[in-house]
This record gives C-alpha cells, structure tokens and sequence, in this order.
C-alpha cells in the first residue's frame, strides 16, 4: 500500500508541472508567512466502470478515508463523490467526480468508448492509476475542440485524463488572509487571473462554505495536428464555516462546485 504522504506529494509534483502558477501562488502565501493546508484535491473521471469514482478512490480507501458525500449536477452530467480520512483534521478531503456516459451525445460516448476499447487494461488496475494521466499519448485537437462544443469537462479528461485536477488553500489554516476576499485580491494583485463565473465568490458564509479559483493554466500540448495550447489544472480556495452546533462544514455545494468546474473552460490569455 502507498502511504498518504507519498500519494499527495506526488500528485502535488505532477499538478505543478500541468499548473505552475499554483506552485508560485503557494510560494506567495509562504513568503507572506502563511502556512499553506490543503482543504481537498480533486479528481475527474468517466462513469466506465474499469475507471469509475470507486475504483481512483481505491489508493484513499486503503488509507483509511471513508465516503461523506454525493453530489449532482444535472447540467453538466456529472456525479461527484466526496470523501475524508476520520480523526485526522490536517488530511485533505477528497473529491472525485465522472461524467455520466450515458446521458451524453453518441459522439462522447463512442470517443471514450473507444478510448478504453484500445487502452492498456493493466492500467487501470494498476495502483499507478490516479498519477498515470491521460489515456491517449497523442490526442487530436480535432476531437478536442468537438467535445468542448457539448462538454468542456470530458475536453478536459479526454486530453489530461487521470491526475489532480485541482488542489486547494484551507482559507480557515491562513492567519493574515484568513477570508477569502483578502484572498482574492492578493492574487490579483499579483497577476493572477480568477474564475468569475457566478461571480469571483461562490458561496455564502449562510451555507458554510465560500470558494474561488483561479483559471487553469494555460499549457502547450502535443496533438496529433501539432502543439497547442489549452487550459490545464487550476488552483482553489476554500474557507469554511461552523453551523449552529459549531461544527466547522465539510461538505460541498454543488451549485458552487458546478462554477468551479468552469476553471478548466477554454480560454486565451
């Protein structure tokens, strides 16, 4: 079994070279003198049951995590999954969600389809799973822009596949930019560009939780037409609230989180 340690340290060291501005931002908090925790990462999937949400939870499983949440978002056809590792407060969350094959277009569900027809089966049951990226070597910028025109999240899988989607700021761990507006200024002050979709801010502190990101890297990759460059990975913050009982909120809002996912929409800079 890998240890948790070694899991998150490497996804982080993958993340940062798909997404270099998250590594310069966690410097930025450093070397304002905060330490950084990680709220929770997220992973992005297919419903196909080799590569399904239960199966990349596996390596978190055996560390002990459990599931302590469901998420829908009808729109976007996908289902999320969220889940946590008990008695240890400082273990980032864990969010994993899949696009709902079947209620896509036949032309999403014969690319992916095929996708895992002519993939090496090995690695899918291989504990390497959630760092081995994506599926194909050489995607086409054809097919790419074909399924951003119905879902800018299979787009998304489809070329980077099986890594960290995103990691991100436990805004309640900061001590100077300890709310998420303070947050957010600093990063623009420093050039960084935030997803505004349903506004910079998502969430209120009436339901316990307030989220922002940044927009995804933008990073060259190899197609088969040549090099582009496209959206990668992105970075969060999340500050959250205790409810009436004072206990601190660890769940999600999905219609916050359906505006997060936005973070990954094609863009140019």
């Amino acid at each position: 079994m890998m240890k948790l340690d070694y899991i998150l340290n490497r996804l982080w060291t993958d993340y940062t070279s798909q997404n270099p501005s998250a590594a310069k931002i966690y410097n930025l908090f450093s070397d304002e003198g905060e330490t950084v925790v990680n709220d929770h990462i997220a992973f992005r999937t297919i419903n196909y049951p080799p590569v399904s949400i239960d199966v990349l939870a596996k390596q978190f499983i055996k560390n002990g995590y459990v599931p302590a949440g469901e998420y829908e978002f009808k729109d976007k056809h996908l289902f999320a999954r969220h889940f946590e590792l008990p008695g240890d407060k400082k273990a980032p969350r864990v969010f994993i969600s899949q696009l709902l094959l079947p209620e896509c277009s036949p032309f999403i569900q014969n690319i992916f389809n095929d996708l895992i027809e002519k993939a090496d089966n090995n690695s899918f049951t291989s504990d390497d799973l959630i760092f081995s990226g994506p599926i194909l070597n050489s995607p086409s910028f054809e097919i790419y822009n074909k399924l951003r025109e119905e879902s800018e999240y299979a787009a998304w899988f489809y070329v980077f596949g099986f890594r960290a989607n995103h990691f991100t700021v436990s805004i309640n761990s900061l001590t100077r930019y300890n709310d998420i507006y303070k947050v957010n200024e600093l990063l623009k002050k420093n050039g960084f560009i935030l997803n505004s979709a349903g506004g910079e801010v998502k969430g209120t502190p009436e339901e316990l939780l307030q989220q922002s990101s940044t927009m995804a890297d933008i990073v060259k990759v190899k197609f088969i037409e040549g090099e582009y460059e496209i959206p990668s990975c992105y970075y969060e913050f999340a500050q959250r609230f205790h409810d009436q009982a004072g206990n601190l909120y660890s769940g999600f809002i999905a219609k916050s989180a359906d505006k997060i996912f936005e973070s990954t929409n094609f863009y140019k800079k």
